[in-house]
């Protein structure tokens, strides 16, 4: 998420002429962009860091639903 934060500053700093970054060549620009595409393409996956994200996903519907199912079952008492 960082290298998008960054390539959307110095995109839009180059695309003002805004400071230094106004100079730079655009590859130097666009460069955090490629970086954002190999973490979120390569390393993410190689890392498994994507599959922790949808199996914690999972298992908070999963108690979710045995939370429904208990309740069914065994109602709250008034």
């Amino acid at each position: 998420m960082v290298f998008i934060v960054l390539g959307t500053l110095l995109l839009l700093m180059k695309w003002f002429e805004f400071g230094p970054v106004a100079h730079w060549s655009w590859w130097i620009v666009l460069l955090p962009f490629a970086g954002g595409l190999i973490w979120f393409e390569i390393v993410e996956p190689m890392l498994g860091l994507d599959k922790k994200k949808a199996h914690s996903e999972l298992e908070k519907v999963k108690k979710e639903r045995i939370k429904k199912q208990l309740e069914r079952i065994n109602p709250p008492r008034r």
